[in-house]
């Protein structure tokens, strides 16, 4: 009865043993999320240029070149693809911004969300309240104005971190003629600077978004 008992637990601890070997660590999946970005970057020819030689071509990226920059300290990339009419959100404002997006995970190279693609019979927008803090912006979804929210069923309106990023360099109007034109970027977000889905799954997205005024 002894040996059977033993035998048993070595069995369990073997069992347990091999299930925590297969078991994904975190390390494991940041190798994954930085090897999918980086064979997107190649995979697609990216030139990645440097804060600095951003700041020199004062803020703008080449996008025939199909040039990319890293903003180092929150691994976001980013294209300004445009900069947009209208000015740049100022300190201590707050405004409405209007957002159009499709994401795109890059885990599985497969777009999960776009509030382009929803109904060619209506427009829809995700709205947000930003707010200029000195440089540094903060914003929330407005409630039931955002079908990212919805799309990941999110505890949490705040706007995904990579969101804000852009609003440093581009400007923030609305298009009020042909002549006009809203802001628009590409972004690749990794888990930490997305939303709470993108955090705990630890899923890095590529975006196409436009920033509007609102009213």
């Amino acid at each position: 009865m002894r040996k059977l008992t033993f035998l048993l637990l070595l069995l369990m601890g073997v069992t347990a043993f091999v299930g925590c070997n297969n078991q994904e660590t975190y390390a494991d999946q940041k190798k994954r999320e930085v090897a999918a970005i980086n064979q997107y970057l190649l995979d697609s020819a990216v030139t990645v240029i440097d804060e600095n030689q951003f700041a020199a071509q004062n803020y703008i990226t080449d996008v025939k070149k199909n040039e990319w920059v890293l903003l180092e300290s929150s691994g976001v990339y980013m294209q300004v693809v445009r900069i947009g009419s209208g000015e740049k959100i100022k300190d201590g404002e707050r405004v409405t911004v209007l957002c159009r997006y499709t994401e795109r995970n890059m885990l599985g190279d497969s777009i999960e969300m776009s509030n382009t693609l929803i109904s060619k019979m209506h427009q829809f927008v995700d709205k947000m309240s930003v707010v200029n803090n000195s440089g540094t912006f903060t914003g929330s979804f407005l409630s039931g104005e955002s079908t990212l929210v919805s799309a990941h069923n999110l505890t949490s309106t705040s706007v995904p971190s990579g969101w804000l990023l852009p609003l440093m360099y581009v400007n923030v109007g609305r298009q009020y003629s042909d002549d006009t034109e809203t802001a628009k970027v590409r972004l690749i977000v990794p888990h930490d600077m997305g939303h709470l889905s993108a955090t705990s799954g630890v899923i890095p997205y590529l975006y196409d978004i436009t920033y509007e005024r609102g009213r």
